[in-house]
């Protein structure tokens, strides 16, 4: 049997942009129970919520699945993008896949290296921290003694990543450029933490 958690998602799943009170109805509990799952589902980065007009008066708040809540339930694009992986990874050379991931990083770091010029560390960490979540990620940071750790609370690629590890390179490789320092891996879910974890020094300047 399904949890009350899991209808949710699945319920959001089939119709985006639900109301609480539309959830409540296809789940089967009151509304204050809904809203308490939501608010914990939306902590998790798996859902979040827009205005939308109704007729008149003031708009109503609506529920839908992120990047990462979608990603928990298998689809044909997962599927296939697996496959994809597996048959270029039997046809290229380790290294040569490798630097096809980093290329790729590279790429969409690049869109965000202007908006990172004259900031300090902190500023950029928070301005990675927003511009991660348009990628799909959620991402929280902190300092502890002389270095930073970056969280990775939840991520995109998590599924494929369960058969294709090299993927992680990609977030490593976009966080490392977007704090123009490298950024050391110290825990992977990949191999059973609690999330990723990335850690740079504190006295790090950002040229």
């Amino acid at each position: 049997m399904k949890s009350t958690r899991d209808r949710i998602l699945q319920t959001l799943l089939r119709k985006p942009h639900t109301t609480i009170n539309e959830l409540a109805v296809a789940v089967g509990i009151n509304p204050i129970s809904v809203r308490h799952h939501l608010t914990n589902l939306q902590v998790e980065g798996l859902v979040a919520t827009d205005e939308e007009r109704h007729g008149v008066g003031r708009p109503r708040l609506v529920y839908f699945l992120t990047e990462a809540g979608v990603e928990r339930f298998p689809t044909r694009y997962l599927r296939l993008t697996t496959r994809l992986l597996a048959q270029m990874k039997e046809s290229m050379p380790a290294p040569v896949v490798s630097k096809l991931f980093a290329e790729m990083a590279d790429g969409l770091a690049e869109e965000y290296i202007d908006q990172m010029k004259g900031l300090n560390m902190e500023e950029r960490l928070d301005l990675a921290k927003s511009l991660l979540t348009e990628e799909g990620f959620s991402i929280e940071w902190e300092k502890t003694g002389a270095q930073y750790q970056i969280h990775e609370i939840t991520c995109p690629y998590l599924q494929i990543g369960q058969s294709h590890p090299e993927v992680c390179t990609v977030d490593q490789t976009l966080i490392s450029r977007m704090l123009a320092v490298p950024a050391e891996k110290v825990q992977c879910v990949l191999q059973g933490d609690a999330h990723c974890t990335y850690v740079v020094q504190a006295e790090a300047v950002a040229k």
